[in-house]
């Protein structure tokens, strides 16, 4: 299993200018329909549909996550189109969307989600330690630090969805 070490910030505002200054450039556009399966306390198992918004090309995962915060264990495998298919049919449930942005600022890879339902962004960074990720110093623009906030993480976010829909 492995770890994944990542800050995450609620970005005030989608950084345009940056992008049209040079100073983000952007590496991919992907659009992510995010569905939980199953959560319970640090535990969590979703599936998702990425499609390259460049190439159009679609891919399906399935990932397992347990702990939260700042490093959490983490394993994807890739799945069939109708392996995801059947899953979300039988859930029945309404997927998180969301517009993912990659892209270098500063030389540090930023990954930067617009979501389609609920009105924020949200900026992350990953990390090879905790105490790269701890020594990271944020500039002001990318707004409060939610790496701990768990009314920000995407499982709640789409229990809500759920509730609300």
């Amino acid at each position: 299993m492995s770890l994944e070490i990542e800050r995450k910030f609620l970005l005030p505002a989608y950084p345009e200018a940056l992008i049209k200054e040079g100073q983000i450039q952007i590496l991919s556009e992907h659009a992510i329909d995010q569905t939980y399966l199953a959560f319970h306390e640090d535990q969590e198992f979703r599936v998702r549909r990425i499609e390259d918004l460049r190439t159009k090309e679609i891919h399906y995962t399935h990932t397992f996550k347990r702990g939260f915060g700042l490093a959490r264990e983490e394993v994807e495998v890739s799945i069939s189109e109708g392996l995801y298919d059947q899953i979300t049919e039988t859930h029945g449930a309404i997927a998180l969307k969301k517009r993912r942005v990659t892209a270098t600022w500063n030389g540090v890879v930023v990954e930067i989600d617009r979501y389609d339902q609920i009105d924020f962004i949200v900026l992350e960074v990953e990390f090879e330690s905790e105490e790269q990720a701890l020594a990271f110093e944020a500039p002001v623009w990318f707004g409060p630090d939610i790496s701990t906030d768990k009314q920000y993480s995407n499982k709640k976010v789409w229990a809500d969805l759920q509730r609300l829909g």
